[in-house]
């Protein structure tokens, strides 16, 4: 655990609206506080977010309401005090929020120079950039907090609104900064220089916005609201906006995003001189949160609350904001793993808060935090990197989809759907054995009529062999012989079932041939493959159609054949039928990522009705499920199975 992400459960700390109350309010105190109003305005839509801030005259943008709501507070707090206060000495001795009350783990994260007890970061993980950092990048000081009474900072944003005075945090941060004294903002902060000598001056701490529902145990679902936002009172030079421009606030509703993250590591041999440093990477989501996660050495104690940067120019510092380093174990991994950090993602618990501090008023109380529902598979992305094949389809005539899965040493487990997305208890249908080692590829369908699916296998010495309803009678029997081993279907590299000849069953079968032929069986059933429709002669273009699916992606009565070609492209081919291949729809241009699906399949695990949601096990065994998938775009992304780095 990593001392810039833990702070002690033991601390007395209260909520109220609108703020995280760490003391009594004091009649002084109070006098700082706006007037509750109405509600928040609606949340903007990610559309309309901005990659660059808007016109300052404009409010549009923000989803907030001009910030006339509640007067100015009456006893602002005296800048010319903090600047005497904040000298060079006191800021460079100031330690991380997030180590402060933890002093005898801070020296594994570089605090004292000492080294770190950790696990070596995965080959490839970059290192950080020190750099002289940009004006909208800064950090908090703050003291005399119930976090310890010391000296404290952590790195904040200002983002851009029309008032012009709004910087982002962690929620950790928030929760020191609201009990403190003598609480300045300083953008790009410079080291050895006292807060009257700051490159663009210092800006006082006029108010803290909370979440009420976030919460002192930095490991449960509430890290998700681990993002604070602090209205900056204006210095000689104007507001803090003014001065430094600003990020653009914008929340989203997936998690793979390439940002620049940038924080302030802690003052220590690893960074003597508090330099900002900046990470370009890529995030992935981390499991059963709403939230990103990224891998980079160097993100020690202090860089709680550093802005994660989507469209980032590395020139002016501009792009949008995405997400705050915080979050789970308040943004950093169990394991002591200095390299892993996380952020809460904003959606519209995020986007109302922003409301209410760009408005400069209370935040209004809120039900109970939801957390997230992601689906989620038991194992590790290790495990499932033995995940051979998959096949989706109704086996227990619920009305929505389960997943049969062969592993590499035989074993076939079976994940009933519960139609929400996600699985209930999995269920051993055949142990590990040699026989199913031979499985080539398998497929699913109503090939008997029944109601529940069954299972297509083709094996190695190319026997095709049809388990009816396996739901109910398993695997443990032979089943039905489509076919009898021969050097023909050795060479059926692809096989995917559906529904192309608008039959009330799923009863068709689609063929890749190793010689790039493509061939259509309609009214498959036990023991016969139908009528045989060529769609494709054998073509050099078509050897390279890797892994076929086929699902209800354009909404028609009958299916659309789904390919992923070996150089990642994805097709989705609408109309498909006896007729010939439909109508291609580009979902992924080539790109190097998609060459790493190993296996995919097509079912209705949502209960919509639609066979639309697509399930991808990747190269490294992260398993995603992409729910809702249209004819020409990949639907909402769901980790199933997370990557382990």
């Amino acid at each position: 655990m990593r001392s810039r992400h833990r702070w002690i459960p033991a601390l007395a700390l209260g909520l109220c609206a609108g703020v995280l109350c760490a003391a009594p309010v004091s009649a002084a105190t109070a006098a700082l506080l706006p007037q509750a109003s109405a509600a928040p305005t609606p949340p903007a839509t990610k559309a309309q977010a901005p990659s660059q801030p808007p016109a300052p005259s404009s409010s549009a943008t923000t989803g907030a309401a001009e910030p006339t709501t509640s007067p100015s507070p009456s006893h602002a707090p005296n800048l010319g005090e903090e600047e005497k206060y904040w000298t060079a000495d006191r800021m460079d001795n100031a330690v991380p929020v997030d180590s402060i009350t933890a002093p005898a783990a801070a020296a594994r994260h570089g605090l004292t120079g000492a080294a770190a007890a950790h696990r070596p970061p995965p080959s490839g993980t970059p290192d950080p950039e020190h750099f002289g950092g940009h004006p909208m990048v800064g950090t908090f000081f703050f003291d005399g907090t119930p976090l310890g009474g010391k000296s404290t900072y952590c790195t904040g944003s200002v983002v851009h609104t029309a008032a012009k005075d709004i910087v982002l945090t962690a929620g950790h941060c928030g929760v020191g900064l609201n009990g403190a004294k003598h609480r300045i903002f300083v953008p790009q902060y410079r080291n050895g220089e006292s807060a009257a000598d700051q490159p663009h001056g210092v800006f006082p701490v006029t108010q803290v916005y909370l979440d009420p529902r976030y919460k002192k145990n930095t490991k449960a679902p509430t890290s998700d609201l681990d993002l604070a936002f602090v209205w900056a009172g204006a210095n000689s030079r104007g507001e803090v906006e003014d001065v430094t421009g600003a990020l653009t606030f914008t929340p989203t509703t997936s998690f793979t995003h390439k940002v620049t993250v940038i924080g302030y590591p802690s003052t220590d041999s690893v960074n003597p001189k508090h330099e900002p440093v900046r990470c370009p990477v890529t995030t992935a989501q981390l499991p059963g949160f709403r939230q990103m996660r990224m891998t980079c050495k160097g993100f020690y104690g202090g860089v709680s609350g550093g802005p994660w940067i989507e469209d980032y120019d590395p020139t002016t510092g501009t792009g949008k904001v995405i997400g705050n380093t915080g979050g789970y174990n308040g943004g950093g991994n169990d394991a002591n793993d200095d390299w892993v950090t996380y952020s809460p993602i904003y959606g519209e618990d995020a986007q109302d808060l922003f409301n209410d501090a760009a408005a400069h008023r209370l935040v209004d109380s809120k039900p109970p935090y939801q957390p997230s529902t992601d689906p989620w598979l038991p194992g590790t992305a290790p495990t499932w990197q033995h995940a051979k094949l998959l096949a989706s389809g109704d086996f227990r005539h619920t009305g929505h989809s389960d997943m049969i899965l062969v592993w590499t040493d035989g074993e076939v487990t079976l994940y009933p759907g519960n139609g929400r997305g996600g699985y209930d208890t999995e269920r051993q249908l055949l142990a590990a054995n040699s026989t199913w080692t031979h499985a080539a590829t398998i497929t699913a369908g109503d090939f008997t009529g029944s109601n529940q699916f069954d299972l297509l296998v083709r094996w190695s010495d190319g026997e095709v062999t049809l388990y009816g309803d396996v739901g109910s009678k398993g695997l443990n029997r032979a089943g039905t012989q489509m076919i009898k081993p021969n050097d023909t279907w050795k060479n059926a590299t692809q096989i995917a079932a559906g529904r192309f000849n608008a039959s009330q069953y799923v009863t068709d079968l689609i063929v890749r041939w190793v010689d790039g032929e493509l061939t259509l069986y309609t009214n498959v059933s036990a023991g016969t493959f139908g009528q045989e429709h060529k769609l494709k002669s054998p073509h050099d273009t078509w050897k390279d159609a890797t892994l076929l699916t086929s699902g209800e992606f354009s909404g028609n009565q009958t299916w659309d054949l789904m390919v992923r070609w070996s150089d990642g492209e994805l097709d989705n081919y609408v109309g498909t039928t006896t007729s010939g291949l439909g109508t291609e729809q580009r979902i992924l241009n080539p790109n190097k990522l998609w060459t790493h699906d190993a296996a995919m399949t097509t079912g209705d695990y949502t209960g919509n009705g639609r066979t639309d949601d697509l399930l991808i096990r990747w190269s490294d065994g992260e398993t995603t499920m992409y729910t809702d998938t249209l004819a020409n775009r990949l639907g909402t992304e769901h980790t199933l199975v997370a990557p382990t780095s």
